[in-house]
């Protein structure tokens, strides 16, 4: 009977050895995929003030000293405050480290440890640069720094100046190569502007920092990007970018892919992006389970407001990277700023995308999946809108109250920048930008047989409410994104809108023969062509591309493979559009549009 015990105890020892030894081999594969003798990025700038300007850089580590020394001879130094991102993640789906496909090292999401560092960097002189570089001292006290670059702060009225417009990188292929021609055919820029959409899934780390296929957000944008492209005769060509941010500051707005749904650590990432839920529905959920005495409560405070924002959606990832101007009513969400002769005015109008299609199996934008009929928890409810800006709202009124001030009046030029488009030929214009309104068809016994959306196109709240607000303050210039196409328009009183968010891959332009899914026999009418709010598409001014069908100019750019970017140019007052061909590493750039705001 000792030996049988002595045995099995054996074995039981045995078995612990080798589950040990396998948690260990994950742990360390795990780590493997991240670096602690590196900066995760170079340092970038924000929030440029008349005097000053913060430097923001990121590590995997909390860093002994994190400062930032500055100055002639970089003889200057102050420190930076440290705080750690408290919802990045990776998962099944992340592209990072040693995960190249699927689930190889990730079964769930998983928290992943990333420190930000931001130092203020104070007593500049508008006009003037003044180089910089951060110093990280990690806990066993080596010494990270990054690369030297110059900053200024924000530059006076007057300053001739050079602004990148852009949209909807998303770790497309394209990005890389179009950051890295904006770099070689401007040289630096003085500020970029981006109208959403900067990565897919804003709590998946790797999309920010360092996915590895090369394309990550904010290696493009530094020039530590490494995409391979070219699919013609000439062979790949590897992207590595553009130092744009180290030099200059980043304005941004909030997209549909800047936020997240319902908090879940057994779905993947993409599945609690796609589980956007709207306000109402958390709310109407905890009474209901507050009411059974369900909720667990913890003694926070602020239990109520976090339970229903982690059972609805949020922009917590895309609001602790940035430092961005804020208003008192929307905070980082939505702002407005004067850079040199700018005032930049910038709208949180976004909401959840979903498929048009309208099969049974379809969670879409026009209907729910006929198997959650009666699973209220699981509806999408459309295509919900997450900050209200029809007339009345909370934004509605500091828009007007913005429209309305000095700072904005006496500004030289007027923009305002949003992510979804009030005019486009592209697919994301349709249906309207108001709340759906849910619609519940049900049999002679009460059984649900449709449950379906619609979004009447007169209470489209960028038509009806917004634009008209815009066109009586004179705005010259609405930039946005969201259709991944270029195409821009030109209304009766002079105001100029572009979309230019073909920077990696594009959805399409619909007109003519090419036409949107949309859904037939509904009580609302979905523009299958053109735009749907009456504007026309205006053909590029310099080197438009022709239909091949008849050598007509085409009023837009709608190419997976021909990415866009965009320049405003304060001294002349002219918008330029570029185009790319990435097919062709050795093509050049082509400037094919321009036109100027009054």
């Amino acid at each position: 009977m000792l030996k049988k015990l002595e045995k099995s105890h054996y074995l039981t020892v045995l078995v612990v050895i080798i589950i040990t030894l396998i948690a260990a081999c994950n742990s360390e594969f795990t780590m493997s995929s991240y670096r602690t003798d590196i900066l995760l990025t170079e340092p970038f700038l924000q929030l440029p003030t008349e005097k000053t300007i913060r430097v923001v850089w990121f590590t995997e580590f909390p860093g002994k000293k994190n400062f930032v020394i500055y100055g002639e001879g970089l003889k200057k130094s102050t420190p930076a405050k440290t705080t750690k991102l408290s919802r990045t993640q990776e998962d099944q789906n992340s592209k990072v480290g040693n995960q190249i496909k699927d689930g190889q090292v990730y079964k769930k999401p998983t928290s992943r440890n990333i420190w930000r560092h931001e130092a203020i960097i104070d007593g500049l002189i508008s006009g003037t640069r003044i180089p910089y570089k951060v110093i990280t001292t990690r806990e066993d006290g080596k010494v990270i720094n990054s690369d030297s670059y110059t900053l200024t702060p924000t530059p006076k009225a007057g300053a001739p100046l050079n602004i990148l417009l852009t949209s909807d990188h998303q770790l497309k292929p394209m990005v890389p190569a179009n950051i890295q021609k904006v770099s070689e055919t401007i040289g630096q820029v003085d500020a970029i502007f981006l109208a959403g959409d900067a990565v897919n899934t804003s709590d998946r780390a790797s999309e920010w920092f360092d996915d590895n296929r090369g394309g990550a957000f904010f290696p493009s944008l530094q020039g530590r990007a490494n995409y391979e492209l070219g699919i013609m005769d000439n062979g790949k060509t590897t992207y590595k970018g553009g130092k744009l941010i180290q030099y200059a500051p980043l304005f941004t707005a909030i997209g549909n892919h800047e936020v997240m749904g319902r908090i879940s650590k057994k779905k993947s990432l993409n599945e609690e992006y796609e589980d956007t839920k709207p306000r109402f529905y958390a709310e109407q959920k905890y009474k209901e389970l507050n009411r059974l005495n369900q909720l667990d409560k913890s003694p926070n405070s602020n239990f109520r407001q976090q339970w229903i924002k982690d059972n609805s959606f949020n922009t917590d990832t895309y609001e602790e990277i940035f430092t961005l101007p804020q208003s008192q009513e929307g905070k980082e969400k939505y702002y407005a700023v004067t850079f040199g002769d700018i005032r930049l005015v910038v709208l949180y109008a976004a909401n959840m995308w979903r498929s048009p299609s309208l099969d049974s199996s379809s969670k879409g934008k026009y209907r729910e999946q006929k198997e959650d009929f009666n699973k209220p928890d699981n509806w999408g409810y459309g295509q919900h809108i997450y900050e209200s800006i029809s007339k009345g709202s909370t934004q509605y009124k500091w828009l007007e109250k913005e429209l309305s001030s000095q700072e904005f009046k006496k500004a030289k030029y007027k923009i305002v920048m949003l992510h979804n488009p009030p005019h486009s030929i592209g697919e994301n214009i349709v249906p309207a930008f108001t709340n759906p309104i849910q619609i519940i068809e049900r049999d002679k016994t009460g059984n649900i047989q449709t449950l379906r959306y619609e979004y009447p196109k007169k209470a489209d709240y960028l038509i009806r409410d917004v634009i008209p607000l815009l066109e009586k303050a004179r705005v010259q210039l609405v930039f946005y994104g969201h259709s991944h196409i270029w195409n821009r328009f030109m209304s009766k009183n002079g105001m100029h809108f572009l979309e230019s968010s073909n920077v990696g891959n594009s959805y399409g332009a619909f007109i003519k023969d090419k036409q949107r899914p949309t859904p037939i026999n509904y009580k609302e009418s979905y523009a299958k062509v053109g735009d749907p709010n009456g504007l026309e598409a205006i053909a590029p001014t310099i080197a438009p591309l022709t239909a091949a069908s008849d050598g007509q100019p085409l009023p837009y750019i709608a190419l997976n493979d021909i990415t866009i970017f965009s320049i405003f140019n304060t001294k002349t007052g002219i918008v330029s559009s570029y185009r790319f061909d990435g097919r062709n590493p050795s093509s050049t750039v082509v400037k094919f549009d321009e036109f100027k705001l009054k």
